[in-house]
């Protein structure tokens, strides 16, 4: 089955939700304009329940059959933040909240989720519950975490859990997905190093703790050399060299190390967390300095389930005609937390030639609207055909 009619219909509709929350982005768990938006959307629809404030600001709804013989119950997730950017794009639809914008198509993601909410809530044309979710923080709060956390997938009963992402790049409307570890675990780490300050024209009297740091920038990347399987996907990257002087002729007492790893595997993650914290130390040792190495594991590896994947995958040939393979995404995904406690998926649809995410030229393309709110209706509809 393609495109759904009713959703086609809905397409213009749904285009003004995104539209308006795009112009009003709200940061991780600040998200109380589009959580009472979206809170009041469900219950025009005429949803079973709604509740809101899980996972602080986060909005469940839940959706029964026709009949509800089944006993299941599935959950559909999507995320509601946008990011600290500035928008670039002159739309006239542009965020009108200095600093903050939709460069992630979080508001795309929450918009078609409501498409869907809508569609099920008239026809009811499936046997059991499906149960529509709304996540904040996404983008490094885990809202994901604190959703479940807050007992939601036992307070709802919820079987099997499905999500999707946007992807530039890729074919306006067209799926991609991939089984097992699918999104990245992403760590961060800061390391201090401490040495001896003192005059730029006297280094013999100092331990400069510039020289040990930048040693160290170069070693960290033998974790990923020497230390990682080279079969498996490792990335370690300092993003930030911060010394405790800016002056021109004074040799820092200190310098601070900020980044972040990504990989594949717990076991991967283990190595990385060990090597980091052992290379920090030995290198300070080695020049006289010392080093305080702190590893903070923050989103774990988003692996999506074999059965759910492939199921998934079909879903989305019988809209778009075809779902392709995906790459495998370093990026970190907090889906993976609801991951961890129920099998599911979690697929790409495409976003057509434009800017990357977390770009301040990205912009959701509507014209993925009617796809993607066709295959959360579709997961359901399938996953539990009316009976």
């Amino acid at each position: 089955m393609p495109v759904k009619n009713r959703l086609a219909e809905l397409h213009p509709e749904i285009t003004e939700w995104r539209r308006d929350i795009h112009q009003h982005p709200e940061i991780l768990f600040d998200t109380q304009r589009t959580s009472a938006l979206v809170a009041k959307k469900l219950r025009s629809f005429g949803v079973d329940e709604v509740v809101t404030s899980i996972g602080r600001t986060g909005v469940v709804a839940v959706i029964k059959g026709k009949t509800t013989s089944s006993g299941k119950t599935i959950g559909l997730r999507a995320d509601m933040d946008a990011l600290p950017i500035e928008e670039q794009t002159g739309l006239e639809y542009a965020s009108k909240t200095p600093g903050a914008m939709h460069a992630c198509g979080h508001d795309g993601h929450t918009a078609m989720l409501l498409g869907a909410a809508k569609y099920l809530s008239e026809t009811r044309n499936f046997d059991g519950t499906a149960v529509v979710i709304f996540q904040p923080a996404e983008e490094g709060g885990g809202g994901g975490k604190e959703m479940c956390d807050d007992g939601m997938m036992e307070r709802f009963g919820i079987d099997e859990v499905y999500g999707m992402h946007n992807w530039p790049q890729m074919p306006v409307g067209q799926f991609a997905i991939r089984p097992g570890a699918f999104f990245a675990a992403s760590d961060m780490f800061d390391i201090k190093i401490t040495g001896k300050g003192g005059h730029a024209a006297k280094p013999q009297e100092t331990i400069d703790p510039t020289i040990v740091a930048s040693h160290l920038v170069l070693a960290l990347q033998s974790i990923v050399s020497r230390n990682a399987n080279p079969v498996d996907q490792m990335v370690v990257s300092v993003t930030s060299f911060e010394t405790s002087s800016t002056a021109f002729n004074v040799i820092p007492e200190s310098v601070h190390l900020r980044g972040t790893v990504r990989t594949l595997s717990a076991e991967m993650r283990d190595v990385a967390e060990r090597r980091l914290i052992e290379l920090a130390e030995g290198t300070a040792a080695a020049f006289g300095a010392c080093a305080e190495a702190e590893y903070r594991r923050s989103y774990p590896v988003m692996s999506n389930s074999d059965t759910q994947t492939e199921f998934a995958a079909r879903v989305a040939e019988s809209v778009s005609g075809s779902c392709a393979e995906a790459d495998l995404v370093m990026g970190g995904e907090d889906f993976s937390f609801m991951l961890e406690e129920r099998p599911g998926a979690y697929i790409l649809i495409g976003n057509g030639d434009t800017a990357a995410v977390h770009n301040p030229n990205y912009n959701f393309n509507d014209d993925a609207i009617p796809a993607g709110c066709s295959w959360w209706a579709e997961i359901i509809e399938q996953r539990m055909p009316a009976a």
